[in-house]
């Protein structure tokens, strides 16, 4: 498999998974860097099939339409709560496929309503806006809630292997990359409260 963390311009991370055995990939979040996008798919030989937005915010959606005219026939993927026009609708527990790798879809609202992160071969999982390495997302933004971002977190995200690596929507952190153990030791939003303690912690500047 291969995968490709990319960051070229701003602080906005893009994703390139390939099989290369088939020469099928999928984009994650095209953002700023659909030049380099395009450059490592051609350098690769690769058939783009999918392009993910793990939510749609612009900084995450832009490039979407240079990588559509550059590849024929790749299909735009959001969330079935999108506002996003796309081909394919996607909902919790949906797998989609890069020749034999498998991409998972872990519905996590919090961020908006239709943010997503993505497992990939269930190993690598990509979180958007949902989780960074050492923070989490804001709620406060149109569409936020607090609670919900709180259950995505706590009961999906926490539930997973302590050595699935974190990849996540933006250089925020210390670090480009993370795992779910890591996080869950040092990231200060993940420490143990209740509902209404985080509702109240997301709540403070």
């Amino acid at each position: 498999m291969l995968f490709r963390q990319v960051q070229k311009h701003g602080d906005n991370f893009s994703y390139v998974i390939a099989d290369e055995a088939v020469g099928d990939a999928v984009v994650v979040d095209p953002s700023f860097n659909a030049g380099e996008l395009i450059r490592i798919l051609q350098k690769e030989r690769l058939a783009l099939r999918f392009i993910i937005n793990t939510h749609g915010h612009s900084d995450h959606t832009a490039g979407n339409a240079e990588l559509c005219s550059m590849f024929a026939g790749a299909k735009t993927v959001v969330h079935r709560l999108s506002r996003v026009p796309a081909d394919l609708l996607v909902d919790d527990g949906d797998v989609l496929y890069v020749g034999a790798v498998p991409v998972k879809v872990i519905h996590t609202p919090g961020h908006t309503p239709d943010s997503i992160c993505l497992l990939v071969d269930g190993k690598k999982l990509l979180t958007g806006d949902t989780l960074f390495v050492g923070e989490c997302g804001r709620t406060d933004l149109p569409g936020g809630n607090a609670r919900s971002m709180y259950d995505s977190l706590f009961n999906k995200l926490l539930r997973l292997d302590d050595d699935v690596e974190v990849y996540p929507g933006h250089d925020y952190g210390v670090r480009p990359s993370s795992t779910i153990g890591e996080e869950r030791r040092s990231n200060y939003t993940l420490q143990p409260r209740s509902l209404e303690e985080f509702v109240e912690f997301m709540r403070t500047p």
